[in-house]
């Protein structure tokens, strides 16, 4: 691996063990220095200064655009944003989140109908595809699907991240500052960057339990209640490390989707798309 990669878990196990807790282990099957990488991710909300190394972020992209996109219709665009000034106003429209301002590099990703709405104005050819949800939703997906490959890219040479979805608290003042041509909409952000001293060094946030989200022939949902309250149990533990105000996974779900206040604005969301120029049956 190059020389600015990460120091990745030993083993296996130890990867698995702290991914899942010492109740919860899957099988431990095939694995290579990818895998660990992977295993390894956690979210960064603090950064250096410093810059990402010259070429970086056409790497990140070169990654990003090796991920699957339905049908290669390439329904996504990145927006490179290094301008204070821009971070900035992002990190306000984002709630007060500062690791924004922090990290050197930070990517907008955007679901990008726009292009090939270019395509249909330039040969006269209606698209009758275009206004279905079905494409909005091929839109995000490819986006995501993008961003990901970037993230796995990062990590792999010492680079951290941390998804900022709170980019949908205000699409229409995300998309006025980014210059955006209608049709086109920020799924989310990434921040890019090295972590400040102390905060890449942060234990890696346990998953449901694989017996939770893996079904096999069919879904199965017979012994979630059992196998969640083993997850809430390691939950607990971990919040109680880190002073985490939700307690338990049940707990985080609660006071995520319980209240609408919860949600940030991001209610009103079906009338931005439309100011954006979005008309989604």
């Amino acid at each position: 691996m190059d020389s600015l990669a990460p120091a990745i878990i030993g083993t296996k196990a130890e990867a698995l063990t702290q991914r899942y807790g010492a109740d919860a282990l899957p099988p431990a099957g095939p694995w290579n220095e990818t895998i660990a990488v992977m295993l390894d991710h956690r979210s960064v909300r603090g950064y250096k200064p410093d810059p990402v190394p010259p070429g970086t972020l056409e790497t990140l992209i070169a990654a990003a655009q090796s991920a699957a996109t339905s049908s290669n219709m390439q329904w996504w665009s990145a927006i490179a944003v290094t301008d204070p000034a821009k971070k900035k106003v992002l990190a306000e429209i984002a709630g007060g989140q500062k690791h924004i301002e922090q990290c050197p590099l930070y990517i907008c990703w955007v679901a990008d109908m726009s292009r090939n709405q270019r395509i249909s104005d330039a040969t006269k050819t209606e698209f009758e595809t275009m206004p279905w949800l079905e494409t909005f939703m091929v839109a995000c997906i490819d986006a995501a699907l993008a961003a990901q490959n970037a993230v796995v890219a990062a990590e792999s040479i010492g680079l951290r991240t941390v998804y900022i979805g709170a980019m949908r608290n205000d699409p229409v003042r995300v998309a006025e500052l980014l210059g955006l041509p209608p049709q086109s909409f920020v799924v989310f952000g990434l921040c890019v960057g090295y972590a400040a001293d102390g905060k890449a060094e942060g234990e890696v946030k346990p998953r449901l339990p694989q017996s939770i989200v893996l079904h096999k022939e069919r879904y199965d949902a017979a012994r979630e209640t059992a196998q969640r309250a083993t997850y809430d149990a390691e939950m607990s533990k971990f919040s109680a490390r880190h002073e985490l105000q939700a307690a338990t996974w049940t707990q985080r779900v609660l006071n995520r989707l319980g209240p609408l206040k919860s949600m940030n604005g991001r209610e009103t969301i079906r009338a931005s798309l439309k100011k954006l120029g979005f008309e989604i049956r």
